[in-house]
């Protein structure tokens, strides 16, 4: 096997090229347990944290820590990541932008920055079931930056319930990428859309935040001003391309 020019060209190329890190679209998670938190927070926070066009739409924050059992290429590992409603003021479209994303995955980390722009680090998302409570952690250097707990499995609910809040199936992500003499080569919106989502089953109950400062995990911006409740579901979903929603450098010219 030879690396050749019409292999870097493909779509599907990532390095080193004869153990590629980064995989090729679709692939499929599978048998996925998540604990997704909703609260309120600060709206002039949240308008901080987006880049424009994008425009708040809400005062809400939805948190979701994923424990991903059985993924394509990457295996067993856990994400956490937090959403923000916004609008693409230029065409009106909604959907969550993701200020801040975890998890404890290489391939994921890579695959999320180099593909979608996603701003990922490595940390340490999990999730505990502590007797009778659900406990959703996020740990980034020895400190836990994220806790969530809720009842467990007190109150069956649907995933269109969690939907009502945001359409979070629709993400968002600042895709920043330069050239080697330090110049702008990729400065993008972009925007996915999980597919075949199955959710096998949804709880729903009151919940509670804790955010712990951390300067290079500066979740704590997102502060809880009101919870509004968690959800406990199971699901299996297939990752597909995306799209390009706005491209800053075409529009600089």
């Amino acid at each position: 096997m030879k690396i050749t020019k019409k292999k870097i060209l493909s779509g599907d190329f990532s390095t080193p090229w004869d153990a590629p890190l980064v995989p090729p679209f679709p692939f499929e998670f599978r048998d996925l347990e998540i604990m997704t938190f909703v609260y309120r927070s600060d709206i002039e926070n949240i308008k901080k944290l987006l880049p424009p066009p994008l425009k708040a739409t809400s005062d809400i924050v939805m948190v979701h820590v994923y424990d991903m059992h059985d993924v394509d290429y990457l295996g067993h590992y856990q994400e956490a990541n937090f959403m923000i409603e916004a609008e693409l003021t230029t065409t009106g479209q909604r959907g969550a932008f993701s200020p801040y994303l975890f998890l404890n995955s290489d391939i994921g980390v890579a695959h999320g920055r180099e593909v979608h722009g996603q701003p990922k680090k490595f940390a340490e998302p999990k999730i505990d079931l502590r007797k009778d409570l659900l406990v959703a952690t996020v740990e980034r250097n020895g400190i836990d930056i994220f806790t969530g707990t809720m009842a467990y499995k007190q109150q069956k609910a649907d995933i269109a319930n969690l939907s009502e809040y945001m359409d979070f199936a629709v993400n968002f992500n600042l895709k920043a990428v330069n050239n080697i003499d330090g110049s702008p080569a990729i400065r993008q919106l972009t925007s996915r859309k999980l597919a075949n989502l199955k959710v096998r089953e949804c709880w729903r109950g009151f919940a509670t935040v804790e955010l712990r400062p951390n300067a290079q995990a500066p979740v704590f911006k997102l502060m809880v001003k009101e919870m509004l409740e968690a959800f406990y579901w199971k699901a299996d979903f297939t990752l597909v391309a995306g799209e390009v929603i706005y491209d800053y450098l075409k529009e600089e010219k």
